[in-house]
Formats: structure tokens, C-alpha cells, sequence
């Protein structure tokens, strides 16, 4: 796997651990995970995202509509 344009396009690639970080993302993903890991991913991957504080505000309205 690699780093493809929409990758750098969309993440933050300050150290060269972020793309680290993004490689082991997509790997996982590819397998079989549960519902928790699954969103701790999309967690981590919103993290990673020049715009982090978008994905964080959705989600808290998800939870606020609760």
C-alpha cells in the first residue's frame, strides 16, 4: 500500500510518522474489524486531517442529538 494524492490532498503529512500512521490505517481497515475498532479508526483517521476540528464537531452532534 501507499500514499496516493487524495491521501495527501486530505492528511496532514507533517513527520514522517503520519504516513506511518495513515499505512497501518488502511491495513486495517482491509480486515475484518469490530464496530469499536472500526469507529476508533475513522476516529484516528480524522485526526490526521488538515481540517481535524470538523470531523470532532460532527461527532459531537451525533451524540448531542442522542
Amino acid at each position: 500500500m501507499k500514499i496516493t494524492p487524495a491521501d495527501r490532498k486530505k492528511y496532514a503529512f507533517v513527520k514522517e510518522i503520519d504516513k506511518e500512521i495513515i499505512l497501518k490505517i488502511k491495513k486495517l481497515e482491509r480486515k475484518k474489524l469490530s464496530k469499536e475498532d472500526k469507529k476508533m479508526l475513522k476516529f484516528i483517521k480524522s485526526q490526521m486531517e488538515f481540517d481535524w476540528r470538523k470531523p470532532l464537531i460532527k461527532e459531537l452532534e451525533k451524540i448531542e442529538k442522542k
